[in-house]
């Protein structure tokens, strides 16, 4: 097994201020959470968990886990991944909205009610981007050392176009760390511990402390785990299929 730091090895050479050839347009649309909800609520503070399976390859519009605050206390519960705003008349009509920018997500008419008053903490203990390698995508599992599980900055919804409600959920993204510049344009916001109250506090609904929270990450470096590309399908799913390579990175 391979795990490393990007930054340890020299960028893919391009022009200054151009995007590598190895990056491909999928962003951050791909993670995993391989704890158990024994093991989140310990690491979250979560006094009301969801029971769920470990995962290794969660996908958009799938069913993951989201954690808010309600009267006070922090409880875990199951989403979809893909905002629906409250407004739509149709889930399924367009892209799922799986992410949302850091610089628009103030302001934009699916995002901005939801950012204002419902927040979350969507765990994960990885997430998955592509290098491009001739014809073929290598996966890279990017994680914190020791797999430490982290929580993405997310907002959440409620659709009642339905029988039932549709409660739904989508990340926050930001300009890459130094990390990860070299494979992406693009990463998913992680949120530091020390700011999971503010970000979960339904009483900050003032834009400027809460966007100050979206930023790249800057805690303990990520490390990029190559991965066998049978985890490119989002049809794969289990703990088989996640197979570490010995392979260095481009970057």
């Amino acid at each position: 097994m391979n795990t490393f730091h990007a930054t340890a090895h020299p960028p893919i050479a391009v022009p200054p201020g151009s995007r590598p050839a190895a990056t491909i347009p999928i962003m951050c649309a791909r993670y995993n959470l391989r704890i158990s909800p024994q093991k989140l609520a310990e690491i979250f503070g979560v006094v009301r968990s969801v029971e769920y399976q470990p995962r290794f390859n969660i996908a958009p519009t799938q069913t993951v886990v989201a954690i808010r605050e309600q009267n006070g206390e922090r409880v875990a519960t199951n989403m979809r991944w893909g905002l629906v705003p409250s407004w739509s008349k149709d889930p399924k009509a367009g892209k799922p909205l799986i992410v949302a920018r850091a610089e628009t997500v103030a302001t934009t008419n699916a995002f901005r009610s939801a950012f204002k008053h419902r927040r979350c903490l969507i765990p994960a203990t990885g997430f998955y981007e592509w290098e491009h390698r001739g014809k073929e995508k290598l996966p890279y599992n990017i994680h914190l050392p020791g797999d430490e599980p982290f929580a993405f900055a997310g907002i959440w919804e409620t659709w009642n176009g339905g029988n039932q409600p549709l409660e739904s959920c989508a990340h926050i993204t930001t300009e890459p760390n130094s990390d990860m510049a070299w494979l992406k344009d693009r990463m998913s916001v992680i949120l530091h511990r020390d700011d999971w109250p503010a970000w979960l506090d339904p009483e900050i609904r003032e834009p400027e402390p809460l966007l100050s929270l979206l930023h790249p990450w800057q805690g303990t470096r990520l490390e990029l785990q190559p991965l066998d590309p049978v985890i490119n399908s989002s049809k794969i799913e289990g703990e088989q299929f996640f197979r570490p390579l010995d392979t260095p990175a481009s970057g």
